[in-house]
């Protein structure tokens, strides 16, 4: 019998192989990847400290756009500097540990940014639905608890992927076919019976992706229903036009998602791994560099702040605290 050793095991590092059949092409792949980052870098800054400092801000509208900032920045941070050095520098290699905890931090931000996407359609529900309270409902400690409770919620479910892969043996080499340490892409190197790790993930998907989207349905359509029954047409465009850049933004984060879910699933056999593997990075990196974009361009108060910083007025209001 082929005895194995403990390396064979556990492997101390494994081998970030990028997007495999395009290796001819990972210069060229990483510009685009390379420009949307630093776009995502430089929005989701901006944001924040826009947030920040303008007074007109101090909204909870504009605090669950905070969270979704900074959401978006450890989500993209978590795998694109190491997609870059891959494809520029042919740094492939991450230890066993440096891989667990960017699998951590990939699947607990990406739970978060469905989350707080979940909590930014409630505030427009509240704002819409029930204007006169809206003040009194979404108050400092309501949005400190939703944000910290989203947050809890992603650490408690994604914490045992980290110890349900650090069990498994592997015995079936170390080169992962992916830019970053997807769960079920290092789970498919062991050995071992990995039946437990694939449900529990659908778990997850389920429990975070399926709330999420529930609570955005139930929202909007009870924000469509207060919205027609408007009598005034100023008065319906003026409602809705709020929800523009959230649905922009629930766009550009689930319509990958669902790509990637339903592709691996029912076209694993004529979709090629190369397309997969750009979905999936595409997924973590167009919401963190859209969303800035879009905030920036659909929202007036935004909009404003930024014209006001641009052309130097002396009107602009920042206080530090």
């Amino acid at each position: 019998m082929l005895m194995l050793s403990k390396t064979d095991l556990d492997p101390p590092s494994f081998i970030l192989n990028g997007v495999p059949g395009l290796e001819d092409i990972h210069v060229w792949i990483s510009l685009p990847f390379c420009s949307m980052y630093a776009v995502a870098v430089v929005g989701n800054c901006g944001l924040l400290c826009l947030i920040r400092y303008e007074d007109s801000l101090h909204r909870s509208r504009y605090y669950f756009l905070a969270m979704l900032s900074l959401t978006d920045l450890v989500m993209c941070s978590s795998t694109i500097p190491k997609a870059l050095c891959i494809f520029w520098f042919h740094l492939k290699e991450i230890s066993f540990v440096e891989c667990l905890v960017q699998m951590f931090f990939i699947h607990t931000f990406t739970g978060m940014e469905s989350g707080v996407l979940m909590l930014m359609a409630l505030d427009r529900y509240v704002a819409i639905c029930y204007p006169l309270c809206y003040s009194t409902i979404l108050i400092n400690p309501v949005i400190a608890k939703a944000g910290l409770s989203t947050f809890l919620r992603g650490v408690l479910l994604i914490t045992p992927f980290t110890f349900l892969t650090k069990r498994l043996p592997y015995c079936r080499g170390n080169v992962i076919p992916h830019t970053y340490c997807d769960h079920m892409s290092v789970a498919k190197l062991s050995c071992g019976n990995i039946k437990v790790n694939a449900i529990y993930g659908l778990m997850v998907a389920l429990l975070i992706g399926g709330f999420d989207i529930l609570c955005i349905t139930i929202s909007y359509t009870m924000i469509l229903r207060a919205v027609v029954s408007l009598s005034s047409a100023e008065a319906r465009q003026k409602a809705f036009s709020t929800c523009t850049a959230h649905i922009c933004a629930i766009v550009f984060s689930y319509s990958p998602a669902f790509f990637s879910f339903f592709s691996h699933r029912f076209g694993s056999h004529t979709i090629p791994p190369s397309c997969h593997i750009i979905v999936a990075n595409i997924y973590l990196l167009l919401p963190p560099t859209m969303n800035p974009i879009v905030y920036g361009v659909k929202t007036k108060q935004i909009r404003d702040c930024v014209i006001r910083i641009l052309s130097g007025s002396k009107d602009t209001k920042f206080h530090s605290t």
